[in-house]
């Protein structure tokens, strides 16, 4: 019979939690600015080549201007608010760069955390070249 009491909380936890989960997953309102286009075109072209350089955070596999994820909704709005105010989209891939990291960008940027990855392709295709050479050099003296 002691184990009818935690069996109970255990109920009563999901009778409460369940349904409460309901509002926590709830669509949420979104910006207007996330799917109507800017009024001035030049600015709206700036916005959208901008959108398909940056990485949603959800989707992850995905520029924030494919996703239909909630946070991509929120950082295009982000995007044409700022294009709107007269930064310049470099400015605006700073911000986000800043805010969330390298990752976030499709465009990566030479810093002192990635100078290895810009490095060491040409390290590995230098040292394949190197191994052939050779490896066609002994052939010869064969």
């Amino acid at each position: 019979m002691t184990w009818l009491k935690p069996l109970g909380a255990f109920l009563a936890f999901l009778f409460l939690a369940v349904p409460l989960t309901a509002f926590v997953t709830a669509e949420q309102p979104t910006d207007p600015y996330a799917e109507q286009p800017l009024q001035n075109p030049v600015q709206e072209n700036q916005a959208q080549d901008l959108m398909h350089t940056l990485r949603c955070l959800v989707c992850q596999g995905q520029s924030i201007a494919d996703s239909n994820a909630a946070m991509a909704a929120d950082m295009r709005a982000i995007v044409r608010h700022d294009i709107e105010k007269g930064w310049s989209p470099e400015e605006v891939r700073r911000w986000f760069i800043d805010r969330y990291g390298d990752w976030v960008s499709y465009k990566p940027t030479w810093s002192k955390r990635s100078w290895p990855l810009w490095i060491l392709p040409l390290v590995v295709l230098s040292a394949g070249l190197f191994f052939i050479i050779r490896l066609f050099r002994k052939e010869d003296k064969e």
